[in-house]
């Protein structure tokens, strides 16, 4: 079984401070319908960061603030949360199953999260429609476009589904356009030591890896440096095909996070 070292336990009990402060006034901004509710897991995220010496090195085009965007990126870890919710307020997308996790799952449904069952074809319409809402109402939304996480040395392949979400979002104008914004996520290592392989696969959560001992694991361990790589943004209009689309965003994630590897 694993156990937490001092130093993890310390990063531990700084994390459940914030989300016990944070928690009680995000339920009340979301009550109150407050704008505030979509600034303080951005704060939490910020906190989770500085907590584990997480240092966020950026490159590629940003999306500027506030701009409504269907950022699609790969996923290698449960830090991904984190790592991009501290840049603005996101919406997530997340499987189903997250909702009932003890914790994780409260915290994702205060995130405002969409929820969605990728074995059920019935739920992707209702996620891929809250999905189109959300971003018509000026929101960001990310999407984990593989499905499941990496281990953080190569990008699966993306699944197109949800990019219905596009369509959702445009409608039926003909002159309606929507950002993509392609993202990739590279964990070069710790202490700022790029570690090549074996340490991305260090950091990643992938596969049937049980996630308590992977939370000690990465929580013991000293600061984490991770890159975003921003790609060219992609303006689909209601015309475009969700697959055509979702080929394009992909290809541009490879190239980022093949880029980020070899810096």
């Amino acid at each position: 079984m694993a156990h937490f070292s001092p130093a993890g336990l310390a990063r531990l009990g700084a994390i459940a401070g914030a989300a016990l402060l944070g928690m009680p006034i995000q339920m009340l901004a979301l009550k109150l319908n407050l704008r505030a509710a979509h600034h303080i897991p951005v704060w939490f995220h910020r906190a989770v960061c500085r907590s584990m010496g997480v240092r966020i090195h950026q490159s590629g085009q940003r999306p500027l603030p506030r701009e409504a965007m269907l950022i699609v990126a790969n996923h290698v870890s449960w830090l991904d949360i984190s790592v991009i919710g501290a840049s603005r307020p996101l919406v997530f997308v997340a499987k189903a199953e997250l909702r009932a996790w003890p914790g994780f799952g409260l915290l994702a449904r205060l995130q405002r999260t969409v929820f969605v069952d990728r074995n059920r074809r019935s739920t992707t319409g209702t996620a891929a429609a809250e999905m189109g809402s959300r971003l018509g109402a000026g929101e960001a939304v990310v999407l984990f476009a593989e499905g499941t996480t990496s281990d953080g040395s190569r990008i699966l392949p993306f699944k197109s589904s949800l990019l219905g979400a596009v369509r959702e979002a445009l409608g039926d104008s003909a002159s309606g356009k929507l950002l993509v914004q392609p993202l990739s996520i590279v964990y070069r290592g710790r202490h700022g030591i790029a570690e090549g392989r074996r340490g991305r696969a260090d950091l990643a959560w992938a596969g049937d890896i049980d996630l308590v001992p992977h939370l000690v694991h990465v929580l013991n361990g000293g600061p984490i440096d991770v890159h975003l790589v921003w790609g060219e943004p992609i303006r689909a209009s209601a015309q475009d095909s969700r697959k055509v689309i979702t080929a394009a965003a992909e290809a541009q994630v490879r190239r980022g996070f093949q880029a980020a590897i070899r810096h």
